[in-house]
């Protein structure tokens, strides 16, 4: 490892002089992107700051990472950090040098950006409740981070032809998103064995795909073998002209489904007979096919009524785990901007707290694991300024305008104005869902696979050009009934807020959530969304 670091921090040297170019105007933004992305680094919009993507192996944050990242906010008066849609955490607002600097010491506490952008593996995604939840088939931490560890060790030496993402699931619920990556892996118990189902070819944004499922599951040791396959069957098939179809799901549309699924599995083949990485099998936990109970214990359900009871915003955040006793707290800060403040706190809580961890979710929140029912008050009142009382007030925004490069409209400001008018107009949200907010076609908030998504762009009304966003509806995803939403229309962004309001209050009136509302009175809804289209 020490080789590893020492070859990364010679890449650092390079890339500074390369910054030092772009801000002299010696070298365009698409020369500099072509190096900054794999370095995990952006130039942001207007290209005189900077923003850096760390890599939290699939979300799993230890204490000194933590400690050193609010470090770096603090040294660089940054206000605060943003918790990214894909586990990882990005500081804004930064000069070339002091990115560079950071690179530098955060890999001598083994925290790196390598990879973070650009055509490489991207954050291996996971399922943030993944051992401790009661639902689970088993806890594929262990696998992720394996996979992990097996494309990190290799991240200088990939050459793909566009971005790949990688995802593990431990339940059908498919909470890692693994049917909308290009590989993904969803726990599954047979005959008392752990096994995943494999999908192949998902992914969002522009011309978006629902994964292929393999067949046949595959034993749980068998996954570095599916993770150097893809890669292989990547770099081989993928279209390094045309950056619009260079993502892996364009090879099954160019070569068919069937054929797609052969070459992978001659990929698979190859690697099984030229490798060997048995070596690398994780532990699995004992009594694996052992059925934790699906009720609450007593104590849990007492102290759970009585945090309900006082505070109805616990019901977002409280959630009790399989092991009797404890609980995960979400913290969810608006928009995925977590406060320094709130973290220069939060680090000597989890210091006093001996079984606690951290887990960062794609849904920019920060799970806090394994807490007692006191500390879990203690972090409740600690972090108080970023709990959420209802599921709207959880939604998901990805960057947007003024920071992103090619971002289109301000899709944070947009969630902060829809959660500004519910509270002028005092309108109960129980109902509302968690709204997904795109600023542009990507995708980056997952807008296409949630209950209301919008994402952002421009359109010409009559003779002005307006910032509008368009409207999804119905997406959601399983480990069987992963479908998009449904495309309504635009609206300006000046109007959805209204809109937002106006369907708060039918489902007000109704008792009914989204989903259930939708179900039952798609026409009502059809003819409230009609008159805010554009």
């Amino acid at each position: 490892m020490l080789d590893y670091n020492q070859k990364l921090k010679e890449e650092i040297i390079n890339f500074r002089k390369v910054g030092h170019q772009f801000i002299n105007k010696e070298i365009n933004a698409a020369e500099f992107k072509a190096v900054s992305g794999g370095m995990g680094v952006y130039a942001q919009r207007g290209g005189e700051k900077f923003m850096i993507r760390l890599r939290i192996p699939s979300g799993v944050l230890n204490i000194p990472h933590l400690k050193l990242i609010t470090e770096f906010a603090g040294q660089y008066n940054l206000d605060t950090i943003h918790l990214t849609t894909r586990q990882a955490i990005q500081l804004h607002d930064l000069e070339i040098d002091e990115i560079c600097d950071i690179m530098d010491k955060a890999i001598d506490f083994g925290l790196y950006s390598r990879g973070g952008g650009g055509n490489f593996p991207r954050n291996v995604a996971l399922s943030p409740l993944s051992g401790v939840d009661r639902k689970e088939a088993f806890d594929v931490t262990p696998y992720a981070l394996l996979a992990s560890n097996y494309l990190m060790e290799r991240i200088t030496e990939y050459r793909l032809p566009r971005k790949l993402k990688i995802s593990f699931s431990n339940n059908e619920a498919d909470t890692g998103s693994s049917t909308i990556n290009d590989l993904g892996f969803i726990a599954v118990v047979s005959n008392g064995k752990p096994f995943f189902q494999v999908y192949l070819a998902g992914g969002l944004g522009n011309n978006p795909a629902i994964g292929i499922p393999l067949e046949e599951l595959i034993p749980a040791e068998d996954v570095l073998y599916h993770v150097e396959a893809v890669t292989r069957l990547f770099a081989a098939e993928g279209d390094y002209e045309n950056k619009g179809k260079a993502r892996l799901r364009f090879i099954p549309r160019r070569m068919g489904t069937e054929a797609f699924i052969a070459c992978y599995k001659e990929h698979l083949e190859k690697v099984k007979a030229e490798l060997t990485l048995d070596e690398s099998k994780p532990e699995l936990a004992k009594e694996l096919t052992k059925k934790h109970e699906s009720a609450a214990e007593e104590n849990d359900e007492v102290f759970i009524d009585e945090m309900y009871r006082d505070q109805k915003e616990y019901k977002t955040c409280l959630i009790p785990q399989k092991q009797k006793g404890l609980y995960t707290v979400v913290l969810h800060p608006l928009c995925g901007l977590m406060p320094t403040d709130t973290l220069t706190q939060l680090i000597p809580f989890l210091n006093g707290c001996d079984r606690a961890d951290i887990r960062l979710s794609m849904t920019e929140s920060m799970y806090i694991r394994n807490l007692n029912p006191d500390e879990a008050r203690e972090l409740l009142a600690i972090a108080k300024d970023v709990i959420q009382d209802s599921n709207i007030r959880m939604s998901v925004s990805c960057v947007g305008v003024p920071t992103c490069q090619i971002g289109v409209e301000q899709s944070q400001a947009l969630c902060k104005s829809i959660l500004e008018t519910l509270e002028k107009n005092r309108t109960p949200d129980r109902y509302l869902p968690a709204v997904h907010i795109s600023g542009c076609n990507n995708s980056c908030a997952r807008h296409q696979v949630n209950s209301i998504g919008f994402s952002g762009c421009k359109k010409r009304i009559k003779d002005n050009v307006e910032d509008v966003f368009e409207l999804h509806i119905g997406g959601q995803y399983s480990k069987d009934n992963t479908e998009f939403g449904k495309a309504f229309g635009f609206m300006k962004i000046s109007e959805i807020p209204v809109f937002m309001n106006e369907l708060a209050i039918e489902l007000n009136e109704n008792k009914m959530y989204f989903r259930e509302y939708l179900s039952k009175y798609a026409d009502r809804f059809a003819k409230i969304t009609e008159k805010y289209l554009v």
